[in-house]
């Protein structure tokens, strides 16, 4: 095996490691990331971070619509809202009035599921004014209205069409500090890695 051949071969795990199409690399904490052809208007130019996989479907949160509705006023009831002025997310198009929240902590808050690294996902009212009472740091809390969701088979079966790039599930993405241009971003990176290894392969080459 030659040099070039050895280092398109591993620039084809490296590849596989960062984003992909194959529906067997769907899990938790992975993020998945609309194509530019993705016929959908409710998903077009969505980033969804996938905190719920298994046998019976998928959820997921759009973790970059970001709203202009705070939280202090999206959550007036709960004991500490009022701390918080920075923004909820539209989290998918399904029971947008459904709240969620993801906590970002080295230490697993009470009621918290665990989706990636130090980031849990909260969905019990509960675990909403504990994490909201415990600080008014942004970058530790984030408030999603709504879901994405798949019944079973249903995601898998839009990865095989090439609806989605499946990325290797990242902290910094889930908790992105410029939102509204996440999806550029990782769709320029991920057509990029696309259109580098279709010049390694092209034929006549070594």
């Amino acid at each position: 095996m030659n040099a070039r051949l050895c280092a398109a071969l591993l620039t084809v795990t490296c590849a596989a490691s960062a984003q992909s199409k194959r529906p067997e690399d769907l899990a938790i904490g992975k993020i998945l990331v609309t194509t530019r052809s993705a016929g959908d208007p409710l998903f077009a130019k969505s980033v969804v971070l996938l905190v719920r996989y298994d046998q019976s479907g998928a959820l997921g949160l759009m973790i970059n619509h970001r709203s202009a509705l705070p939280i202090s006023r999206a959550l007036k009831d709960l004991d500490g809202a009022a701390s918080h002025s920075d923004p909820v997310f539209v989290g998918g198009p399904v029971e947008l009035d459904t709240v969620f929240a993801l906590a970002r902590g080295r230490r697993k808050p009470e009621g918290g599921d665990e989706v990636l690294g130090d980031i849990y996902l909260l969905t019990e009212k509960s675990a909403f004014q504990k994490a909201l009472g415990a600080s008014s740091d942004p970058s530790g809390l984030r408030v999603y209205l709504g879901y994405c969701g798949w019944t079973r088979g249903q995601l898998e079966n839009e990865a095989r069409l090439g609806l989605w790039y499946i990325f290797t599930g990242r902290e910094d993405l889930a908790f992105d500090e410029q939102p509204p241009t996440l999806w550029s971003r990782l769709i320029e990176e991920a057509e990029a890695l696309k259109a580098d290894l279709v010049d390694r392969h092209k034929p006549g080459e070594r």
